[in-house]
């Protein structure tokens, strides 16, 4: 009788879990407000109501970060195509050497259409390091032994009450086209 019990409980449970669906993610993101690239506060105030991606990088990266950004701006373009509203935030895992001024002259590599990008600074290696891990369950982590620093590559989709609803690895072919199915399912 126990083990029927049992397998019925996580039969249940199971099923449970499955119908979720396209629920938003538990997690909602705490308040923030950081430096943009044009040296304004920009945080959860300024983002209360949109849609979001969020992701972490670094101007002096020399591995994945300059493919994140490039693929980020694509995004960026496939989205204003599409008609949806759409903030981007990034940022940046080293605050230390990234100003708003780093960030700006990075941005403007990769697009020219900053409306609607935000790259984040203005607070410690200790902040980012515990934000990231916190708010997005993701690494940043900056070695004492190199100028790199160690951060996750995923892009996050928040929806307009402030919730992750997914998140996505950029190197995925077919994520572009998931994370504007995700935010079209946002927005109706």
């Amino acid at each position: 009788m126990k083990i029927r019990l049992t397998l019925f409980t996580i039969v249940c449970l199971l099923l449970l879990s499955a119908c979720n669906g396209n629920q938003p993610n538990e997690k909602k993101i705490d308040t923030f407000s950081f430096i943009d690239q044009n040296e304004r506060s920009f945080g959860t105030e300024q983002l209360a109501g949109n849609v979001w991606i969020a992701s972490f990088i670094f101007a002096n990266c020399e591995t994945v970060c300059p493919p994140m950004m490039f693929e980020m701006a694509s995004l960026q373009k496939e989205i204003e195509k599409s008609g949806l509203k759409v903030e981007f935030v990034t940022f940046t895992v080293d605050p230390n050497s990234d100003t708003p001024k780093v960030l700006r002259e990075y941005l403007q590599q990769f697009t020219n259409n900053e409306a609607n990008w935000h790259m984040l600074t203005g607070y410690t290696q200790n902040d980012i390091e515990n934000f990231a891990r916190d708010q997005f369950q993701t690494i940043v982590q900056k070695p004492e032994s190199s100028d790199q620093v160690i951060h996750g590559t995923n892009f996050y989709v928040i929806d307009d009450n402030g919730y992750i609803r997914n998140e996505y690895n950029y190197t995925d072919d077919s994520s572009a086209d998931e994370i504007i199915e995700e935010i079209k399912d946002i927005y109706q």
